[in-house]
């Protein structure tokens, strides 16, 4: 059996994802890989068949998506070029991980594609959302890589086709430590502004993680390393808490740890805002923004925080079986 396993490249959680998934889907048969996006740190460890820039959202520095430079750099006939090229005949299964050049190449091509995503349960009913509807962003969320069939991840996973998160093998077998720092992952700020808010918590210990730099540094009481995969599942492993973005899999992979967890979700970007409302109603502390006016908030969490337990069983090969198992086709 031959399959497509078409990943999102914005960001890291849909390639974080993949690491864990596609040693699976390879159980069952020969695996092309293919990734769309331009704003992920992390390097897959197969070979990818397929890659392209896709639709991108591009992180600006003052805590959202920018969208100017996003309309900007969408190259929308190459776009669908890319989709028109692609060559679908030849698989049995196609499985799309909130990834639109192959999403639309199926839709236009009546070609099956199931997606297996956070973003296939977010908008799910009876999950919380934020006190105001982006109706923007949730059109977005709805159409932005269309698929047949859904099946979706999210932090407490209820729902019909609706699983706990995905969370890699590197992360489950980490030793889990508490050394007294704060991981910080907040892709959306320049290391400018996160040290200006964060240097005045004197005493605490912060370990910035930065799409903006490429060499560790020290400021104040403040280390900037550069994006590193391994680095940052030790540092977050051996922290005292995390401060991260309200994207899926970071936060995940804290309340997985055990680590109390606090999350700022980016401006304009919906589904984060959507993660926050869902954090939240799990009892996990969300704030707006950095400025200065939410100093208390971050002191009541360094002193008080609470750790939200959940139960995240490995359960990714029984998920790929049954999708492989409902949905595969024959030539």
């Amino acid at each position: 059996m031959k399959i497509l396993y078409a990943i999102q490249g914005t960001g890291n959680g849909h390639l974080s994802r993949a690491m864990d998934i596609i040693p699976c889907l390879q159980k069952h048969g020969e695996v092309d890989i293919l990734v769309s996006g331009i704003q992920g740190d992390l390097s897959l460890p197969f070979p990818i068949t397929y890659q392209y820039r896709g639709l991108s959202f591009i992180f600006g520095k003052s805590g959202g998506v920018n969208l100017w430079k996003t309309f900007a750099r969408t190259n929308i006939r190459r776009f669908v070029k890319n989709f028109n090229d692609l060559p679908l005949d030849q698989y049995n299964l196609i499985i799309n991980d909130f990834e639109p050049v192959s999403a639309w190449a199926c839709y236009f091509k009546s070609k099956g594609c199931v997606g297996l995503s956070h973003q296939a349960a977010v908008l799910t009913e009876g999950y919380a959302v934020p006190d105001s509807v982006d109706r923007i962003g949730k059109l977005i969320l709805e159409h932005y890589a269309p698929a047949n069939t859904k099946y979706g991840f999210h932090f407490s996973g209820d729902g019909e086709n609706i699983f706990t998160p995905v969370i890699r093998g590197q992360v489950r077998g980490h030793q889990v430590s508490n050394e007294g720092h704060y991981t910080v992952y907040l892709p959306s700020y320049d290391d400018k502004r996160l040290i200006k808010q964060l240097s005045v918590y004197e005493n605490v210990n912060w370990e910035i993680f930065s799409k903006h730099n490429k060499k560790e540094y020290r400021s104040k009481n403040i280390t900037i390393y550069p994006i590193n995969n391994e680095r940052f599942t030790a540092s977050m492993a051996s922290s005292a808490g995390v401060l991260c973005g309200a994207g899926f899999e970071t936060p995940a992979e804290a309340l997985f740890l055990g680590k109390k967890l606090l999350v700022i979700p980016m401006k304009n970007q919906y589904e984060q805002h959507l993660n926050a409302a869902a954090l939240k109603a799990m009892g996990v502390q969300v704030l707006k923004n950095l400025k200065p006016k939410n100093e208390p908030i971050i002191r009541g969490w360094l002193e008080e925080g609470k750790v939200i337990p959940v139960d995240y069983p490995d359960i990714t090969q029984e998920i790929i079986d049954r999708i492989v198992a409902n949905h595969a086709t024959r030539y």
